[in-house]
């Protein structure tokens, strides 16, 4: 995606022309807007292009385009605005300041069913989009698990969202139904399944994932192996695994990790001291706006509509 600059408050934008060769073209006309658009983002002919009906945009004199591109399983959705005379094309996000800059995403991330740490009540919840395979993954989740506890103690919420990258992970997928296993038995289950996963990491394969599993679960007080066993065979979680790969796609993610802190989204893994910086300044805002009645951020879950 092309880089943003973002500032609090305005639009922060790139404007973009699209190309004049004698008569004037217009990106209101869908396959002039299609052939901007994959020259931009360096979409060639394999990749299917799919566009919206423009749409009346928060953006004065413009219409919002949402764009869609699929490859090879992988899916890509950009937002643009087109001027009303069709000569212009924006990349923007658009804040309003009397609201919380991250509020809107943080209302997209829904936590009911998903595996929590932490306190329910902490001012900073992460979402982590994770992939059990994923190498990025596993020392995120080790600094995540490690560092929280003894240096943020009851400040953070970590929640986790499976998102195995099947194209190129191939046992990810598996793992995370068997860990919507474990989770079913047992929440505490869950997260030393986490753990224990991503430090056994380099020893899995395809043929002896189910078997490891079922040894893991056999040292554990709170699982039921047999019971275990016949969720992972019978694929009883797949569909949790479904619509968690769905909630992905419409949030655009297509890489592990993937983190949201309070609805601010870093991709990729991060050093413990960028981390704890991002936090940091994200209680001290949590502490700005008491009393304040502005921009406070409420992430969905059970018993919380997204506002």
């Amino acid at each position: 995606m092309t880089s943003m600059n973002r500032t609090c408050g305005k639009a922060a934008l790139w404007l973009l022309l699209v190309p004049l060769a004698g008569l004037s073209r217009s990106a209101l006309d869908r396959a002039t807007l299609e052939a901007f658009l994959r020259h931009l983002f360096v979409w060639a002919s394999d990749v299917q292009v799919e566009l919206s009906q423009p749409q009346p945009s928060e953006l004065k004199g413009y219409l919002k385009v949402t764009v869609r591109a699929t490859a090879q399983g992988a899916e890509r959705q950009e937002t643009v605005y087109v001027s009303e005379d069709g000569r212009q094309v924006v990349q923007a996000t658009i804040y309003d300041v009397n609201q919380n800059p991250f509020a809107a995403m943080a209302s997209k991330l829904n936590l009911d069913g998903s595996p929590r740490w932490g306190p329910r009540d902490a001012p900073v919840t992460i979402v982590i989009f994770s992939d059990f395979q994923c190498s990025y993954c596993r020392q995120e989740a080790q600094l995540l698990r490690e560092r929280l506890p003894k240096e943020l103690p009851g400040k953070v919420q970590l929640v986790f969202k499976d998102l195995p990258l099947e194209s190129i992970h191939p046992w990810a997928r598996e793992a995370a139904m068997a860990g919507r296993c474990v989770y079913r038995q047992s929440e505490e289950a869950f997260w030393k399944f986490h753990d224990w996963i991503f430090a056994h990491q380099l020893e899995i394969q395809p043929a002896n994932l189910v078997p490891k599993v079922l040894e893991f679960a056999a040292s554990s007080k709170d699982l039921d192996v047999l019971q275990l066993q016949r969720c992972i065979e019978g694929r009883q979680t797949q569909a949790d695994i479904d619509r968690a790969l769905t909630e992905a796609r419409q949030l655009g993610l297509n890489s592990t990790p993937t983190l949201f802190i309070n609805g601010r989204k870093i991709t990729g893994a991060i050093s413990w001291d960028t981390l704890r910086r991002v936090i940091e300044v994200e209680l001290q805002y949590q502490e700005s706006l008491k009393g304040a009645g502005c921009c406070a951020i409420e992430l969905a879950g059970p018993g919380v509509a997204p506002q």
